[in-house]
This record gives structure tokens, sequence and C-alpha cells, in this order.
């Protein structure tokens, strides 16, 4: 629990589209941080396994009204109905779950037998498979980290929020003597990496933190945000996702609820 507020911990992100390049630095963080395996040839993409990925958007304009821009889609740790998220609902195995003290959506690999029902219950795509059993170039084992285990073949994987940095942050601050993590003490790999700053990350059930400041979610509401620029993927199908967007550019933020602008057109007589 959370002594300053009373309530559980909730954390969650917020990425400012305003901001990302497309650069693509928290892709290459998040697959060095966790250990995601590759493959020689990374096109297929059926294939290939990527818990961070960067889409690019347009408003379907001609030249010269045409607009871009770059979205980071990690796992977005939807919270669902009293954390009933899709995956963890549909899940056989119990090989998924939702952390009531911290929000995110945990991934046992060991249990999991490879149905991929979560995957199929997923609006995101953010669940991957592994086909294949990751294979390291010569001396390359020697750079996993070691707080994160490598998963088998056969196994679906997905975005943790780093989860094995928030238990070295509360390891820490044990043996400091504290019960509560300061902003900032756990942080993902993908916002640490950002050279633009796009992404933050903190607890979103405190106002203190930065991402709460800027979302400002609504709990009363389902954790919609007050703020006019902020908007969460899909938000219509009730998920609850804890991964807020913001973008001052209103063509952004209806494509982040798939709202396709319908021509009229005259009945026929």
């Amino acid at each position: 629990m959370d002594q300053q507020n009373g309530n559980t911990k909730k954390y969650g992100m917020v990425i400012d589209l305003d901001k990302c390049t497309g650069c693509g630095a928290c892709m290459v963080a998040c697959m060095a941080e966790n250990n995601v395996p590759f493959r020689e040839d990374d096109t297929d993409k059926l294939l290939s396994v990527s818990w961070m990925r960067v889409y690019r958007l347009g408003n379907g304009k001609p030249f010269p009204q045409v607009e871009e821009c770059y979205l980071p889609r990690p796992c977005q740790q939807c919270e669902g109905h009293a954390g009933h998220s899709p995956c963890v609902s549909v899940c056989p195995a119990t090989a998924t779950d939702y952390d009531m003290r911290t929000g995110i959506v945990s991934q046992i690999p060991t249990r999991c037998f490879g149905c991929r029902y979560c995957m199929a219950a997923c609006p995101y795509h953010v669940r991957q498979f592994n086909w294949w059993d990751p294979i390291w170039p010569d001396g390359m084992e020697r750079m996993l980290n070691p707080n994160v285990s490598v998963r088998m073949r056969g196994v679906v994987e997905k975005c943790g929020f780093c989860f094995h940095r928030y238990q070295l942050a509360t390891d820490k601050a044990y043996l400091d003597g504290r019960r509560e993590l300061e902003e900032g003490e756990y942080q993902t790999a993908c916002a640490q990496a950002c050279p633009a700053g796009a992404i933050l990350f903190g607890d979103l059930n405190n106002p203190t933190h930065a991402v709460h400041k800027i979302a400002q979610p609504d709990s009363t509401h389902g954790g919609r945000p007050r703020n006019p620029k902020a908007f969460r993927l899909l938000e219509r199908l009730g998920t609850n996702p804890k991964v807020y967007y913001l973008s001052s550019k209103e063509w952004v933020r209806k494509a982040g609820d798939n709202q396709v602008q319908r021509t009229e057109q005259t009945p026929k007589a």
C-alpha cells in the first residue's frame, strides 16, 4: 500500500508523441534489458519477437497537408475491471496475472504451455510467441542480463514494465530502512533510453509523480485522462490501460481510438 495516498500503486507511462522522433532507441533498450531473442533475418515480423514496437501514423492527406507521427507501443498493462484484463481472464494456466500491488500484468514463462489464447484476447497485439529456442552469437551470452530469465521455445512473452528493476529498487529501499520508493528509483529501460525524453514512467496513483500530473487520470471514470491532450489506445473497449499518450493533434488522438472519418453518401433515388 502507498502510505502517502492510502491507495495501491499503479505504475504507468506517459508517452509524448509530439516529442517522439521514431529513433527506435526504446526498442533496442528493451531487447537488451530483457534478453529478447532475435533472428539473423528479422524481416519476417510474424516470427520476430519485440516487446516494444514503434509505429508510424499518417493523417492520410496529400502533400502539402500530410502529417506523420511515431507511436511507441509497449504492453498497455490493462487493468480491465478490478484486474480482470483480457489476457489474464482467458489464461488457463495462470501464466499471466494482474498484480494488485503495482498494477502490472505479469508473465510467467515456466507456467505457459503455448496455447496463445492470451494473444487472441489482447487487442493491442503486444504478446509475442517464441517459435524457436534463442540462439546467441558466440560471446554474446556474456552480455545477457542476469536479472531476467531467458525464455524457451513454445511460450508467450511480453513487456512487464521491467519488473525486475522494481524488485531491485524495493530491495535497496529495504536495506536503506525505507518502505516506499522515491520517484525515479524504479524506471523502465525504454524510459531511460529515450533521447527525446518522450517516455515518462511512475506511479499514476501518486499525485506528486510527473505521470499523474501530466495524464491526470480520473479514478472515478476508469482512469480516463482529464488532460485534453492525453488519450489511451482503443479506450472504447474498456480495457483501462495504464499507458497514456499525449498529442496536440486531434487526428492523432482520434487514430488512437480507431476512429475512421466517414464520408456522407447521397442516397440513390
